[in-house]
């Protein structure tokens, strides 16, 4: 273990995180919400620790292996998830340090869960960093690292690998931080149309802002405790869930748009999984909302059914009502939503569809290989044949991702909240969605829970958003053994 390389590409983390609260500060200078102080102390905390690392180790070998990638991200999300509590730990916004770092964890990790009563409470400085961390999150800490600090080429792919959502990551052209740099001014453009379009419904800069910076995360926090249905807008409720549902695609397909590589787009198999599901989801909600006579017209039904969908797919869970209150097949359906996800390499969480398509290819192959056992049975998406050790890959994602949901569940209901808010809380921890069903729908939070319940929920959400091996390589003690 290079344990240099670790630590200087922390020291970087936590310069970045230093500087990323500066909009917050400017914020709460804006509105005179008296949380400024907290912020500086805060950026002179985390701004002094980043620079003792990177002046101490900043003399160092460049080559970065898998092993030192995967550590160096699990340290760092660990890392900007504690000190980015620091600001509403010290104005007093939340003056329980465990439930300020639960919110930030949330935020880093585009969850969006919560322990506050009342979001609306909170100063605007406060309000606006939450949002923010959702936003730096969504696309990961260390590639916008990459994007913006000029580093070592080799071995930087790892970090890459490391914090990328789904089976694989890829890189747009050869220079990995050229990628990062184009998936950004993806990122970036698509963040301030959205930013536009809800200027133009009324909504100001401020609250815009918020909620760009929350569905591009699809992290879901709001400034209002009655999110989305805060604001009484067809208009609104249709522009962030359109965006909820661009967010949710591979944002290299964008970048293959521009470029006029239609034919990647035809040919990706994901996207058009992705879509089937959430169409056929949408209709399904739709149908039972009507045969249970849930609202009034079927334009209502189809505009709760759209966004609801479209929210929990992306698992950015912005809701308009309570639909903890919608019959048990709804639920059922967004439960399902809450597990799949969105596509991978999108900010989306969830098991992702390319996983989920993978598995039930997969086990098509089984059944076809019992009933025709001569037959020559290959698995394919994108019209390429997946090798058998991705499958093998896949498989044990599954396995280990069932199994952390049994482990969190069997804690967490020790604080006996019953069977439905404990197995839906842990499943919306680990897919990052944020509000489950019960104690913890939408319109509650998670401020019932026990300290230990509390710090289960902020490690599922970590290990959500890494997908679960950077930090299930932290408790094998070989990986701390120097190389």
């Amino acid at each position: 273990m290079n344990f240099r390389i670790v630590l200087l590409i922390l020291g970087r983390i936590l310069i970045l995180a230093a500087v990323s609260m500066a909009p917050s500060l400017f914020v709460s200078l804006l509105y005179h919400d008296g949380t400024h102080m907290a912020f500086v102390i805060s950026m002179a905390v985390v701004l002094g620790s980043g620079l003792i690392l990177t002046v101490f180790f900043k003399k160092n070998e460049r080559t970065m292996r898998p092993r030192e990638g995967f550590i160096a991200v699990a340290l760092c999300w660990m890392a900007i998830s504690l000190f980015g509590a620091l600001p509403p730990y010290i104005s007093g916004a939340i003056p329980n340090y465990v439930d300020a770092l639960f919110e930030m964890v949330a935020g880093f990790t585009t969850t969006g869960a919560a322990v506050l009563p009342s979001v609306e409470s909170l100063p605007e400085g406060i309000v606006f960093w939450r949002a923010f961390s959702q936003w730096l999150g969504g696309m990961g800490v260390l590639i916008l690292t990459l994007a913006i600090v000029p580093a070592g080429e080799r071995g930087v792919y790892n970090l890459v690998r490391a914090e990328s959502t789904g089976p694989s990551s890829e890189r747009l052209v050869p220079r990995v931080r050229q990628s990062a740099i184009i998936l950004y001014a993806i990122y970036i453009s698509l963040t301030l149309l959205q930013t536009v379009m809800l200027l133009f419904g009324k909504m100001s800069l401020y609250d815009a802002l918020i909620h760009a910076f929350s569905t591009a995360g699809t992290g879901g926090f709001s400034s209002y405790d009655k999110s989305i249905g805060a604001f009484n807008s067809s208009y609104i409720e249709y522009t962030v869930g359109v965006f909820m549902l661009l967010f949710s695609v591979n944002l290299g397909l964008y970048y293959a748009a521009v470029t006029r590589e239609f034919s990647r787009i035809r040919k990706n198999t994901e996207i058009k999984v992705f879509l089937g599901i959430v169409i056929v989801s949408i209709a399904l909600i739709a149908a039972d909302l009507t045969r249970n006579n849930v609202y009034l017209s079927f334009s209502e039904t189809l505009r709760h059914s759209f966004f609801h969908t479209v929210s929990l797919s992306s698992s950015t869970a912005f809701f308009m009502v309570d639909y903890n209150l919608w019959p048990n097949f709804s639920k059922i359906v967004l439960l399902c939503l809450m597990m799949i996800g969105g596509c991978a390499g999108s900010t989306a969480s969830g098991l992702k569809v390319i996983r989920v398509t993978t598995l039930c290819k997969s086990a098509a192959r089984e059944v076809k290989r019992i009933i025709h056992p001569r037959a020559v049975s290959v698995v394919h998406i994108n019209k390429e044949s997946v090798q058998d050790k991705a499958l093998t890959s896949v498989q044990q994602f599954f396995v280990i991702y069932v199994l952390v949901v049994i482990a969190a569940t069997l804690v967490v209901s020790l604080d006996n909240m019953g069977l439905e808010t404990t197995f839906t809380g842990v499943i919306a921890m680990l897919s990052n969605i944020g509000p489950g069903f019960g104690i913890v729908g939408p319109t509650a939070n998670y401020s019932g829970f026990s300290l230990l319940s509390k710090l289960v929920f902020s490690l599922c959400m970590i290990i959500g958003r890494l997908e679960i091996l950077p930090i299930l390589m932290l408790i094998f003690p070989s990986t701390w053994k120097r190389a």
